[in-house]
């Protein structure tokens, strides 16, 4: 067996490198070669990031008001574990600030990733 060639299940060769004979389709073998690009053709580009610095001082807030949220809503614990205390376990905070927080803060979020840069 030559190098390059695929063998199938029978031991042979069933696929080969040879020029078909009386075939209008080009050799593939032979297909133009590829220009590579030099440093002179290349055009200068702009250096674009992603994000600017906008956005990720956006990110930062946003990620603080998620962290706040998560704080407020993992509440105290109580001072005598025998005791259930529905004050402290159904408190506002706990059921209706922390989630709100944390919804504002994905919120800004998602305004820190579509946010565009100023154009001057």
């Amino acid at each position: 067996m030559e190098d390059g060639q695929i063998l199938g299940f029978s031991g042979q060769a069933p696929f080969q490198n040879f020029p078909i004979p009386n075939s209008k389709m080009p050799n593939l073998t032979y297909i133009a070669s590829v220009k590579r690009a030099t440093m002179a053709d290349q055009k200068p580009t702009l250096n674009t990031t992603l994000f600017t610095k906008d956005n990720y001082l956006w990110m930062l807030i946003g990620a603080a008001v998620v962290a706040l949220g998560m704080f407020l809503l993992s509440g105290g614990k109580s001072a005598d574990p025998n005791v259930f205390d529905t004050n402290e376990v159904y408190s506002t905070v706990r059921l209706t600030v922390a989630p709100i927080l944390i919804l504002l803060g994905l919120g800004i979020e998602i305004f820190a990733i579509f946010k565009k840069p100023k154009t001057a």
